[in-house]
C-alpha cells in the first residue's frame, strides 16, 4: 500500500473507531479478487474524495456532473435563475426573487400564509431547471445572515432553462391547477434520500418491516414492480444487522429499542423526524451512492466495491431466489431513485393506473429505471450501456445510438438482426431511421424536462396488446402521423400476423377508426396520451394542427400547458403570448386572440 493510502485508510480508521465502529478487513485470496464485505452502513462509507487519488479522471468528470450536483449549498453553487426582483403572479398570489447582499431570496405574498420572506440555501437539480430551498427570515433583524426559523422548506419557484422563466415548482409534475401559493413540504422529508448520499440501510427498513410499513424519504418502491422482478432481504445474522440499525438510529439522535420490528419501526420515525442535512454522507449524490460504501476498498484496492448491497448479517434476491445479473444490480442502482410515479396523476402506460398492484410505465421524466426494469432487456442490458454514468451524456451519442449504433447494441443479443436482411425482415423498413431498434421499442412519447418528448424506457414492442389496446396514440403514428387508426392496425396485422380487438379500438378512438390517430388521441386521449400526440404533431411539422393543439394551452394539467405552449412556438417559429399561470377564461381568451392573428396575418 501506498504511504499515501495507508495515510487515507488510517485517517478513515481512526474517524470511524472514534464513532465507535469496528473495522473489519476481508481476507485476500491470490484465486479471486476479494468483494467487500458490507457496504449499507453508515461505517462502510469512505467519501467520494477518496477516490481521486487512484480514479481521477472519473472524479473530475462526476465532480461537475448533473447527477452529482443534484443538490448543492448556496454558498458554493453556480446558479443560472436571475433573482432580479421579476414578480411571479399565480391566483390573488404572487412571488418576488430578489438579490440582497449575495444573499438571495424569495418574497411571498399569500393569502394562506400571509406575507413571507425566504433566504434560499440550497439548489436541487440544474440539468434543465432549478428549484430551491430555503429557511423562513420573515421574523430576522437581519435576513441575510439569520438562521431562519423552522426547517429548510422547497420553495414554490423553479427557473427552467429552455424557455428562460419561472414556473410554479407543483407544476413540474402531472399536478392539477393550484388556487394558491403555499410553503409547507420540508426539503428533508421528501427530497432528501435520492438527490443526497445516505447509507443504503436507510432504504431498507420498510421492506425489512414488510406490509403495513410506514412510509418515510429514501424508501425504495420495490413494490411498483411485479413481484417475480421484485427484490427482498434475506437476513442472515439479525443481531448484527439489528446493531447496524441501532448505530443509525443512534447517529441520528434517536434511541434504540431491542426488539427486532419495533427497532425498524423506530428507525423508520427516527429517519423521518431527524435524518437532514446535519446526518448526509455527502451532499449530492457521491460515488458511493451508485457503487456502495467502499471503506473496504479504500484501504486496500484488491478489495473491490460491489453493486450489490450486502453485509450487517443481510443480503438481497429476487423472489424467485435467484441472484440478479450484473447487468441487473446496475439496474436496480439506477432504479432506486429512477423509479417516480410523480403526484398523484392517476394514470400510467399500457392503460394502467397508478394505484394499481403494479401500475404501467411513468409517462414523464424520472420513472426510466423503474420502466426499464418492467421491460424485456434489463437482465442482460445495463442502463450503462446507453448513459454516461459519471458525467452529462453527449446529445450526438444518445441520438447515435436511435440509429446503426443502437442497432448494433441490440444485436450483440439478437444476432438475427445483425444484417441488413434481417433487420427488414423483422422491421418491415429498410435500414435506416424507420428500421432502428430504439425507435419502435423505446418510443419518444414521454413528457421530458424541456418540452419535449422523450424516450420511454420500458422496452417492448408496438404490437403488443397492452399498447396498441390500452394507450394512446398508436406508437407506430408516432413516425407515421398521416395514418389513420384502422390503417396502422391493419398494416401490423399483415406485417406481424397479429388481431386487434375492434371493439377495443372503437372505445379508444370512437366510431369511426378512419380517423387520423395523433387528432383523436388529442380530441379523446388522457392529458399524458394527449401530450404524447402534441409532441409527435410537433415534432412532425403537421402546422394545419396548430388550432387544435391550441385547444390544450388550457389542458386541466398546468404541465401541458406549458409543453403545448412550447410545441406551438416550435411550430410557428414565434412567441406565443399567452400567459398559462391564468385561469381557463382567461387563456382562452388570449388563445382565441392570437389564432385570430395569426390568422389574420395568413390572409391579409
Amino acid at each position: 500500500m501506498s504511504a499515501l493510502r495507508a495515510l487515507t485508510f488510517v485517517t478513515l480508521a481512526l474517524a470511524l473507531v472514534a464513532c465507535g465502529h469496528r473495522v473489519d478487513h476481508p481476507t485476500i485470496t491470490a484465486e479471486a479478487p476479494a468483494i467487500v464485505t458490507s457496504n449499507i452502513a453508515r461505517a462502510d462509507y469512505a467519501g467520494s474524495a477518496q477516490c481521486g487519488a487512484c480514479h481521477a479522471a472519473i472524479v473530475e468528470a462526476w465532480r461537475t456532473s448533473p447527477m452529482h450536483t443534484m443538490t448543492r449549498t448556496i454558498g458554493t453553487a453556480q446558479i443560472r435563475a436571475p433573482f432580479d426582483g421579476t414578480v411571479f403572479p399565480l391566483g390573488d398570489d404572487h412571488v418576488t426573487v430578489e438579490s440582497r447582499d449575495g444573499a438571495r431570496f424569495m418574497h411571498i405574498a399569500s393569502g394562506h400564509d400571509g406575507d413571507r420572506l425566504y433566504r434560499v440555501t440550497r439548489v436541487i437539480g440544474g440539468h434543465y431547471r432549478e428549484d430551491f430551498v430555503g429557511v423562513d427570515v420573515t421574523a430576522a433583524a437581519d435576513p441575510v445572515t439569520d438562521a431562519g426559523s423552522g426547517a429548510e422548506k422547497i420553495l414554490p419557484l423553479s427557473f427552467v432553462y429552455v424557455t428562460a422563466s419561472w414556473r410554479y415548482k407543483g407544476y413540474s409534475v402531472m399536478s392539477p391547477e393550484r388556487p394558491e401559493i403555499r410553503v409547507k413540504a420540508v426539503w428533508s422529508r421528501l427530497c432528501l434520500g435520492c438527490h443526497n448520499t445516505v447509507p443504503y440501510l436507510t432504504y431498507l427498513y420498510d421492506d425489512l418491516l414488510g406490509a403495513g410499513a410506514p412510509g418515510y424519504q429514501g424508501a425504495i418502491p420495490d413494490q411498483l414492480l411485479p413481484p417475480s422482478r421484485q427484490l427482498h432481504p434475506v437476513v442472515g445474522d439479525r443481531d448484527a444487522l439489528d446493531a447496524a440499525i441501532a448505530r443509525e438510529i443512534t447517529a441520528l439522535g434517536g434511541k434504540a429499542p431491542d426488539d427486532h420490528d419495533a427497532m425498524l419501526t423506530q428507525a423508520i420515525a427516527t429517519t423521518r423526524k431527524r435524518l437532514d442535512g446535519a446526518h448526509l454522507l455527502e451532499v449530492g449524490i457521491g460515488c458511493e451512492s451508485c457503487h456502495g460504501g467502499a471503506a473496504e476498498h479504500v484501504a486496500d484496492d484488491r478489495v473491490r466495491p460491489s453493486f450489490e448491497p450486502h453485509g450487517q448479517g443481510l443480503r438481497m434476491t429476487l423472489s424467485s431466489g435467484a441472484a440478479p445479473t450484473r447487468a441487473q444490480w446496475i439496474n436496480r442502482t439506477c432504479a432506486r431513485c429512477h423509479s417516480v410515479l410523480f403526484s398523484q396523476y392517476t394514470w400510467t402506460w399500457e392503460g394502467g393506473r397508478r394505484g394499481d398492484d403494479v401500475p404501467g410505465g411513468s409517462a414523464i421524466n424520472s420513472g426510466e429505471g423503474r420502466d426499464f426494469l418492467l421491460g424485456g432487456c434489463a437482465t442482460q442490458l445495463a442502463c450503462t450501456r446507453c448513459h454516461d454514468p459519471h458525467a452529462a451524456d453527449a446529445r450526438e451519442k444518445l441520438d447515435a445510438l436511435a440509429g446503426p449504433t443502437g442497432n448494433a447494441l441490440c444485436a450483440s443479443c439478437h444476432p438475427a438482426l445483425a444484417t441488413e436482411a434481417g433487420l427488414r425482415a423483422h422491421s418491415h423498413h429498410e435500414p435506416g431511421p424507420g428500421s432502428s431498434c430504439v425507435g419502435c421499442h423505446m418510443p419518444r412519447k414521454n413528457l421530458g424536462l424541456a418540452y419535449t418528448l422523450s424516450r420511454y424506457h420500458r422496452i417492448g414492442s408496438p404490437t403488443d396488446d397492452a399498447r396498441v389496446l390500452g394507450d394512446r396514440p398508436l406508437e407506430c403514428a408516432l413516425c407515421h402521423g398521416d395514418q389513420s387508426v384502422e390503417q396502422i392496425v391493419t398494416t401490423m396485422e399483415g406485417w406481424w400476423g397479429k388481431r386487434y380487438d375492434r371493439a377495443r379500438l372503437r372505445a379508444m378512438y370512437g366510431d369511426d377508426l378512419g380517423v387520423n390517430a395523433l387528432a383523436a388521441t388529442l380530441a379523446r386521449g388522457k392529458p399524458h396520451e394527449q401530450a404524447a400526440a402534441i409532441g409527435a404533431l410537433g415534432e412532425q411539422r403537421v402546422v394545419s394542427a396548430v388550432p387544435a393543439i391550441a385547444t390544450q394551452l388550457t389542458n386541466t394539467y398546468p404541465l401541458i400547458r406549458y409543453f403545448t405552449r412550447h410545441v406551438l412556438e416550435q411550430l410557428t417559429g414565434a412567441p406565443v403570448p399567452v400567459d398559462v399561470n391564468q385561469p381557463p377564461a382567461a387563456i382562452d381568451r388570449e388563445a382565441a386572440r392570437w389564432l385570430r392573428d395569426r390568422a389574420a396575418a395568413s390572409h391579409p
